[in-house]
């Protein structure tokens, strides 16, 4: 559910969730993006009326401490989707690593659909 390191003063703590916001944020920034996809834990979140800022982003710890990110996303029409999805991939990498020391082992963009 986190991952745990060390400082000088004691221990920090950073849930999944976190980075899925930050994944999250990083998505929406690249032109092109429409919106991020769903998952079916993003549904049924939705289905129980509780608010979800990770959207369907879904995030998991090695047992070495490096993440793996599934994004799914909705890209607007006329876009190159291969481009697209390469920039989602540096803008979360570059995010997630400078904001929370993580190390990124994969982000995997899954193109969900294209819309107008």
């Amino acid at each position: 559910m986190k991952e745990e390191m060390s400082t000088g003063l004691g221990k920090v703590n950073i849930y999944k969730n976190v980075i899925a916001s930050i994944a999250s944020i990083a998505t929406v920034e690249i032109e092109g993006v429409l919106k991020i996809g769903s998952s079916f834990k993003s549904i049924a979140y939705e289905l129980l009326g509780k608010k979800n800022n990770t959207a369907g982003i879904t995030v998991n710890f090695d047992k070495n401490g490096s993440v793996t990110i599934d994004v799914p996303v909705v890209i607007k029409y006329g876009f190159n989707l291969p481009e697209v999805a390469g920039r989602i991939q540096e803008n979360i990498k570059s995010s997630v690593e400078r904001t929370t020391d993580v190390m990124i082992k994969d982000i995997n963009v899954d193109i969900q659909s294209v819309e107008r």
